[in-house]
């Protein structure tokens, strides 16, 4: 075979080893951890994602086999393409001006075939070449073991494992950058931003107090608070005893004006009265909602250190913080200029 072939194709080898170096340990670097852990928890993984997220646990040892094996083409390569080129020009009479000729135009092949544009290339196709590429890589990670191992006495900094974690912040900087990307709408990151909020508040920011609460006399007939219901509109009346804080239970608005449609006229708040959900005033608005989702029902009575009854809250207290339509009371005088 023509030695000017043989050149040729050793290039092509060294540049296109590179250049598979390159392109993985780009896309090794962008993919989307949270992504790849998503494809490998599936029921039924996607190919090659379980290998890919060991890869990324330790991504320090698979940098270190990439790193070596792109090197070894960059460096090693170059050195032995350059001698046999020397020995090839110098048969064909020309070394004094083919091997300088050769040597720049294999440096910028390899910088721009071998370095720019396969790692243009990972970056841009990140997922699919990790995915690819990761069966391929474990092997020969397991086949530069020892090396490796070696190298990680020498360099303690590259055993590290990575683990994936995240944020509040990172969270709302994310789906700030999602709705101005266009990639989710404004509101939806509105309420992302809103969900973090739920663990700042407390029963007692959201709750209606005592003072504002809709309450009945439990032992008061329903034709002597007939006015009373008709004048509010409230969706639920808390049932007080003769004791001071003694709530009997929640009353619908419904079920005692239906009541008093059907002559029950003389029937006590009490006697319609149902069972009473108690929630201290400092619980999380977090932890609020989820009680209203395994059950949406009623109101929840709000109860001081002591037992006191000091407000009511309803499960659309908190959903109102998630839409956006809550706003946190100002303190009295607060914004009032002489």
């Amino acid at each position: 075979m023509n030695d000017l072939l043989i050149l040729a194709l050793l290039v092509v080898l060294v540049i296109a080893g590179s250049a598979l170096c390159s392109g993985v340990e780009a896309a090794l670097l962008t993919v989307n951890p949270v992504r790849v852990h998503e494809l490998a928890a599936r029921s039924k993984p996607v190919r090659g994602a379980r290998r890919l997220e060991q890869l990324r646990q330790r991504l320090g040892r698979t940098l270190s086999v990439l790193v070596i094996a792109n090197n070894g083409f960059n460096i090693f390569g170059s050195l032995m393409l350059g001698g046999y080129a020397a020995i090839v020009f110098k048969r064909q009479g020309i070394e004094g001006v083919a091997l300088p000729l050769f040597s720049v135009g294999l440096t910028v092949l390899v910088i721009l075939l071998g370095e720019i544009l396969p790692k243009a290339l990972g970056s841009r196709l990140a997922l699919p070449v990790a995915l690819a590429s990761a069966p391929a890589l474990a092997i020969v990670a397991r086949l530069m073991l020892p090396l490796v191992l070696l190298l990680e006495r020498l360099l303690p900094a590259i055993t590290a494992e990575n683990e994936i974690s995240t944020d509040e912040e990172e969270i709302r900087l994310l789906a700030r950058l999602g709705s101005q990307k266009g990639q989710i709408e404004a509101d939806e990151a509105a309420m992302i931003a809103k969900v973090f909020q739920l663990n700042d508040l407390t029963a007692r920011d959201l709750m209606t107090p005592r003072v504002a609460a809709p309450t009945l006399d439990g032992a008061t007939s329903l034709e002597k608070l007939r006015e009373d219901l008709l004048a509010n509109n409230a969706e639920w009346w808390v049932v007080l005893g003769e004791e001071v804080d003694e709530v009997l239970g929640v009353a619908g608005r419904e079920r005692l004006l239906a009541a008093l449609l059907q002559g029950e006229g003389n029937r006590t708040a009490a006697s319609l009265s149902e069972p009473v959900d108690y929630v201290p005033e400092m619980i999380r608005a977090d932890r609020l909602l989820t009680g209203f989702r395994r059950n949406s029902s009623g109101v929840r009575v709000v109860v001081d250190e002591f037992g006191g009854f000091v407000g009511v809250i309803g499960a659309e207290a908190v959903l109102a913080v998630l839409a956006g339509w809550w706003r946190r009371p100002q303190p009295a005088g607060e914004g009032i200029r002489p």
